[in-house]
C-alpha cells in the first residue's frame, strides 16, 4: 500500500462528495439566453444547511432588464429552494431615499445541482402573476484562472475495494505540491510527500467557471503505479490551492478518493 493508513476503515462510496459539499458561488448562464444570468454567493454555517442567495439579471414583459433575488436553503436531499423578493428603490442617480425603498416577497425559487458534476444545475422559478421559468444553467468562465506554483499542504483521502480488504482504510500525508500550468490548458500536478512517496498527476484542464477538471489524467507514483484519474473541484483560492481526485484502479485492485490543498510558498 502507498502509503501508513489510519485506524478505522472508510467507504470509497463515503468519501464521494455529496452536493452541499460543494461551493456554488458563481456567475451561472444559459448560453443559449444571451443577456439572462444568475449570481449565487453561498453560505455554509457548518449545520447542514447550506444558504444560496441568488440575484437574476434577466428581462421582464417589457423588454426591460429585470432584477430578483432568491434565499433559498439546502433542503437535505437534492435542492436549494426558499422564496424569491422584488425591490424597488430610488432611481440611482438621485440622493438615496430610505422612504421610497420596499422589499417584497413575490414568489418561490428552487435551484437542483447536478447529480454528476458541481458546475451544472437547473433553477426554476415562479412569480404569480408575472411568470415562470425552468432554465438549464452551468458555471460562466471568465478568464483562465493561473494555478501555477509551489505549494505547502496535505492530502486525506481512502483505499476501498481492496484484495485482501485488510487494505482498505483512509490516510492522510504532508507534501510539497509543484504546479505546472501551461496557457494551452496543459497542467501538471506534482506531489512529494512526507511519507517519502512522490506521485505526478498530468492532463488537460477544463474550465467551468471558477473551477477546473482534468479527465483521464495519468497518475504515476515511484512505488510503480501506473494509472489514471480524475482530479475536480480544483480552485485557486486566495492562499494556494484546493482539489480531489478519484482513481478506480490503484495498488492490490483498491479505488482511491482523496483531497488535497496547499498554501502558496513560491
Amino acid at each position: 500500500m502507498k502509503r501508513l493508513l489510519l485506524v478505522g476503515l472508510l467507504s470509497f462510496g463515503a468519501m464521494m462528495r455529496p452536493a452541499t459539499a460543494a461551493d456554488y458561488t458563481d456567475i451561472w448562464y444559459n448560453s443559449l439566453q444571451p443577456g439572462y444570468g444568475y449570481n449565487i454567493v453561498e453560505s455554509d454555517n457548518g449545520t447542514g444547511h447550506p444558504f444560496l442567495f441568488v440575484t437574476f439579471f434577466i428581462f421582464g414583459g417589457n423588454g426591460d432588464p429585470t432584477w430578483y433575488t432568491a434565499q433559498l436553503t439546502w433542503n437535505g436531499t437534492d435542492s436549494f429552494t426558499g422564496p424569491v423578493y422584488k425591490s424597488v428603490g430610488t432611481f440611482f442617480g438621485s440622493p438615496w431615499n430610505q422612504a421610497a425603498n420596499h422589499v417584497t416577497s413575490t414568489g418561490t425559487a428552487t435551484f437542483r445541482p447536478s447529480t454528476t458534476n458541481d458546475y451544472q444545475g437547473t433553477l426554476s422559478y415562479n412569480v404569480p402573476g408575472v411568470g415562470s421559468a425552468v432554465n438549464t444553467l452551468e458555471r460562466q468562465t471568465l478568464t483562465m484562472i493561473a494555478t501555477g506554483g509551489t505549494y505547502a499542504g496535505a492530502q486525506t483521502g481512502a483505499y476501498s475495494g481492496c484484495t485482501p480488504s485488510s487494505g482498505n482504510g483512509s490516510y492522510t500525508d504532508f507534501h510539497q505540491l509543484v504546479v505546472t500550468h501551461n496557457t494551452s490548458g496543459a497542467a501538471t500536478y506534482a506531489f512529494t510527500f512526507e511519507s517519502g512517496l512522490t506521485c505526478t498527476l498530468a492532463g488537460n484542464y477544463e474550465q467551468h467557471g471558477q473551477y477546473y477538471t482534468i479527465r483521464n489524467a495519468s497518475y504515476t507514483c515511484s512505488d510503480g503505479l501506473n494509472t489514471t484519474a480524475t482530479l475536480t473541484d480544483i480552485k485557486s483560492t486566495v492562499h494556494g490551492i484546493e482539489g480531489s481526485f478519484t482513481a478506480r484502479t490503484v495498488a492490490g485492485g483498491c479505488s482511491e478518493s482523496a483531497a488535497f490543498s496547499g498554501v502558496l510558498t513560491q
